[in-house]
């Protein structure tokens, strides 16, 4: 099961958030062998939406990044995202998932 993770995006900004992710016992995850993909939409089913880029390292961190050029572009408001790994034999998995505020920008 995902773990449920709100963020906030302010938009126009650069956005970098981390995730740490360890087992029953307290060790780190390595998911540095998978692949990752994250989407933020505004709705479950819209058809737009706006990529995260995801860095895996061993230490059972995940990294979501996104440059100030895409987040000027999205509209503030509230937006749903998850995160999903893969590993080499094709198994999915969704790591995280939530809420994404995306907070108005003043200064341009």
């Amino acid at each position: 099961m995902a773990q449920k993770q709100n963020i906030t995006l302010d938009q126009g900004a650069t956005f970098s958030t981390s995730f740490l992710f360890q087992d029953t016992n307290g060790n780190t995850i390595d998911y540095s062998t998978y692949t990752a993909n994250s989407q933020m939409r505004k709705s479950y089913s819209s058809s737009t939406a706006y990529d995260f880029t995801v860095a895996m390292v061993s230490n059972g961190q995940v990294t979501l990044s996104m440059t100030a050029n895409t987040t000027n572009s999205i509209t503030a408001g509230r937006y749903v995202y998850d995160v999903e790994v893969q590993s080499a034999d094709g198994s999915r998995t969704r790591l995280v998932e939530g809420i994404v505020t995306v907070t108005p920008q003043v200064t341009r």
